[in-house]
C-alpha cells in the first residue's frame, strides 16, 4: 500500500470500508441493503432522491465481484495516471467523471420511464409526468444505482489516451493489445450491449458517461498545456526546456550577447564570471523543479515554481 499513490490509496480503502458497512447495515423489506438505499443514486422523480446521492453512489457496491472489479481496475491504472497527473488532478477529474455518469444514468432512467408510460398509458403526453411518477412512487424508488464504474471507465480512458502505445495483456486474450485499442475495444462492449439488451442498457449508458465526460474533459487540457496535464504536453513543455537550455549553451540569447558587448567595453571578466554564476543558479533551479515534478507530480510545485517553469519554457520556444 505504501507505493500506491495517496488519492488511489485512499479511494480504494473509502470503497472497502464502505463496502463492509453495507453489508453490516443489513438489509430492508425488498432484499436492499439499507446503506447502499440511502447513499445509492436514485431516479431523480423518486421521492428518495438527494443532490448528494451523486456524489456518494460510486462509493457503494451492491456485490463482492463488484467492488472486487472496480477497485483492480482502479489500482492497476489509477496508479499510473495518478503519477502522471499528481493527486488535485487525478482527485477532481475522478470526481467529476463519477458526477457525469451519474448524470447521464439519470437522463437514461428519463428516457426509460418516459417510454414506459407512453406505451402503457393512453394519452399520455410530458405534461403528465409528474402526476405518474408520483403514483409510481415505489416503483421508482427501486431503481437505484451503485458502483464506482463510471469513473473507473473513465479513468481506463485517461489510461489509453495518455499512453495510447502501450502494450497491456488483458485476459483471455493471448498477445498483449495497444492501450487505445483497449479502451475503443470497452467503449464498443458497452455501447453494443446499451443498444441490444432492452431494459437493462442504463447501466451501460452510465459506464459510457464516465468515458463521454472524460474524453472532453482530457481534449480540453490537451488543448491547453498551460495546465501542465497528460504526457504529451510534458514532454513537449520539457523539449522546450532542453531547447533553451541549449540555445543559451551556444550563445543564442540576449544574456550571452550582452556579455559580449561587456567584453568589447572592456568588463570582459567580470561580466563573464557574472553570466555563468547566474546561468548555474538558474540552471540548478530548474533541475530542482523538474526532480520534484518527477518525485511528487506538477500539481506539487507552488506557483511561483510554475510560473519559472514556463516562462523558462516560452523563452526556449
Amino acid at each position: 500500500m505504501r507505493t500506491i499513490p495517496t488519492v488511489t490509496r485512499n479511494l480504494l480503502i473509502i470503497n472497502v470500508i464502505a463496502f463492509a458497512l453495507t453489508y453490516m447495515g443489513g438489509v430492508d423489506a425488498y432484499g436492499n441493503y439499507k446503506l447502499g438505499d440511502t447513499l445509492g443514486l436514485h431516479f431523480f422523480l423518486a421521492p428518495d432522491f438527494h443532490f448528494y446521492q451523486l456524489l456518494t453512489y460510486m462509493f457503494m457496491h451492491a456485490t463482492f465481484s463488484h467492488i472486487l472489479f472496480n477497485m483492480f481496475a482502479l489500482w492497476m491504472f489509477g496508479c499510473v495516471v495518478e503519477n502522471v497527473w499528481g493527486p488535485k488532478k487525478f482527485l477532481f477529474y475522478y470526481i467529476s467523471c463519477g458526477i457525469g455518469a451519474g448524470l447521464v444514468q439519470e437522463m437514461a432512467q428519463f428516457a426509460e420511464f418516459y417510454m414506459m408510460a407512453a406505451n402503457q398509458i393512453p394519452g399520455f403526453s410530458f405534461s403528465n409526468i409528474g402526476e405518474v411518477a408520483r403514483n409510481s412512487a415505489s416503483m421508482l424508488n427501486l431503481w437505484t444505482t451503485v458502483g464506482a464504474s463510471g469513473a473507473i471507465y473513465a479513468i481506463l480512458l485517461a489510461f489509453g489516451m495518455i499512453f495510447p502505445e502501450e502494450r497491456i495483456f488483458i485476459f483471455p486474450l493471448p498477445i498483449p493489445i495497444k492501450a487505445k485499442w483497449f479502451v475503443m475495444l470497452y467503449a464498443g462492449i458497452e455501447l453494443f450491449s446499451a443498444m441490444s439488451n432492452s431494459g437493462g442498457n442504463v447501466a451501460h449508458l452510465a459506464h459510457l458517461g464516465g468515458m463521454i465526460f472524460g474524453f472532453f474533459m482530457i481534449r480540453y487540457w490537451q488543448r491547453h498545456p498551460t495546465t501542465g496535464y497528460g504526457r504529451s504536453d510534458g514532454e513537449k513543455f520539457f523539449d522546450n526546456l532542453r531547447n533553451f537550455w541549449e540555445q543559451r549553451k551556444h550563445g543564442k540569447n540576449d544574456d550571452l550577447n550582452y556579455g559580449r558587448d561587456n567584453f568589447q567595453s572592456g568588463n570582459s571578466h567580470k561580466t563573464d564570471w557574472d553570466f555563468n554564476a547566474r546561468k548555474q543558479r538558474e540552471q540548478e533551479e530548474i533541475d530542482h523543479i523538474l526532480d520534484k515534478i518527477r518525485k511528487s507530480g506538477y500539481d506539487s510545485l507552488t506557483a511561483e515554481e510554475k510560473q519559472r517553469l514556463f516562462d523558462s519554457s516560452n523563452r526556449g520556444s
